[in-house]
């Protein structure tokens, strides 16, 4: 692989390299387990002594090739995929911080990272408190603590849509010496890279546009390489790992010790990895990502013009509009100011009305699910932030009228027919 190819061709080429006469495409290598000639061969494998594949649950040789595609996409050193983008957040937070720390994150996230960081990631002992996407740089400082270990955000937020401030939360966390987890999931490597702009830790619902086509549930953690995991905070990046033999992550995989820390600590025991099928559907999805995202903004931006425009149309929000107040932070750090597929907008008359649109769509779906090439539409309030309060609600940006809609890569005259029929019913 040529490193000074442009994100385009990685998108097509990285990550799986043919040797002569070997399939073109990369395979589906879908077995549990490997053979070796000797018992040495595997007892080294055991001990990270040498680089294999013994145990599908640990690595996988279709996997790992979509692993080594999406960090070379979004200019990691190493990426860990897993079975779903849940299990990438969790997990990215999981292998830095333990019971007893906290973890500073922004109240506009997904509602069910939300549900995930107060609930459940509580009960295995995790602090996480919030900070609103309003407050500055000496608010959110103010925030973090002696025991703080990550601040995570989402790089557009799921479904509030807001940009975050990559600059300024990375000033933050390097002041405290933690790293800025980025949840990459909406824009994708190809409309915004968080490592250019400080991130250390990216992570993927690979569910969503990478994959591209709702064929498979999956999620990735790619690490950037290069934060200083010997500061003091991380002791267990730097002391001898027990159950390896007195192994120290930092000094035996000083190029990647998050990621190998991930795998052969939290997948080896918690489990969790990606499927080999999903592994190969997704690495398909990768493929025609750059052209799936040019489309997805350009018709979602259509789509926001068309809706702002409609006598039944109360409000809508979408980063990609030149007035919007995120549109400075889109053409900041998004590329080409493109702002993915996802908008947000109300009905005037409410969520009943707003119940008889979505009824009357043909076209679109109304589907739980976001961010693939067939357009789709849901009420978060009722659907997949249903679990939150209306207070949480309220910090997330979730209003009762607000209805999500994936604007997909069908023709944008046919999308716009399709709500345009449905209004005349609101």
């Amino acid at each position: 692989m040529d490193k000074n190819w442009k994100i385009e061709t990685l998108a097509v080429q990285a990550g799986y390299e043919p040797e002569d006469g070997a399939p073109r495409i990369v395979p589906i290598a879908q077995s549990t387990t490997y053979k070796y000639d000797d018992v040495q061969s595997v007892a080294d494998l055991f001990d990270l002594k040498r680089e294999g594949f013994f145990y599908t649950r640990l690595a996988n040789p279709t996997v790992d090739a979509f692993e080594k595609k999406i960090a070379a996409m979004e200019g990691g050193v190493a990426a860990v995929a897993l079975s779903s983008g849940q299990a990438a957040n969790a997990y990215s937070l999981l292998n830095i911080a333990r019971c007893g720390d906290h973890v500073l994150a922004l109240s506009s996230l997904y509602g069910g990272t939300v549900s995930l960081f107060t609930n459940t990631l509580k009960k295995a002992g995790l602090e996480i408190s919030f900070v609103t996407p309003e407050m500055g740089e000496a608010e959110v400082e103010a925030q973090m603590r002696e025991n703080t270990k990550a601040l995570f955000i989402e790089s557009l937020a799921n479904p509030a849509l807001v940009v975050a401030d990559f600059e300024m939360y990375a000033r933050v966390a390097h002041k405290f010496g933690v790293p800025l987890v980025v949840d990459n999931t909406f824009p994708t490597p190809i409309l915004c890279n968080p490592f250019k702009f400080g991130a250390d830790i990216v992570t993927h619902s690979t569910t969503k546009y990478i994959d591209g086509h709702a064929t498979s549930v999956g999620g990735i953690v790619v690490e950037k390489g290069g934060f200083n995991w010997s500061n003091g905070k991380f002791p267990e990046f730097t002391e001898p790992d027990a159950s390896y033999h007195g192994l120290i992550y930092t000094r035996d995989f000083a190029a990647a010790p998050f990621s190998v820390k991930m795998r052969v600590q939290l997948v080896r025991d918690y489990g969790i990895p990606m499927m080999p099928f999903n592994a190969f559907l997704s690495h398909l999805g990768t493929e025609t990502l750059h052209l799936r995202m040019e489309r997805h903004s350009e018709n979602a931006l259509a789509m926001a013009e068309f809706l702002r425009n409609h006598p039944k149309v109360s409000w809508v929000n979408y980063p990609g509009l030149a007035d919007s107040p995120e549109n400075a932070k889109v053409r900041k750090y998004f590329k080409n100011g493109m702002a993915s597929g996802v908008l947000c907008f109300g009905v005037k008359g409410g969520r009943e009305a707003g119940e008889r649109v979505m009824n009357a769509l043909k076209l679109a779906a109304i589907v739980v699910h976001v961010a693939d090439v067939r357009t789709g539409v849901l009420h978060p309030a009722s659907m997949t932030h249903r679990q939150l309060s209306e207070a949480e609600l309220v910090a997330a940006g979730v209003s009762p009228d607000l209805i999500r809609l994936s604007v997909g890569i069908e023709n944008i005259d046919d999308i716009i027919a399709d709500f345009d029929q449905a209004l005349a019913q609101a």
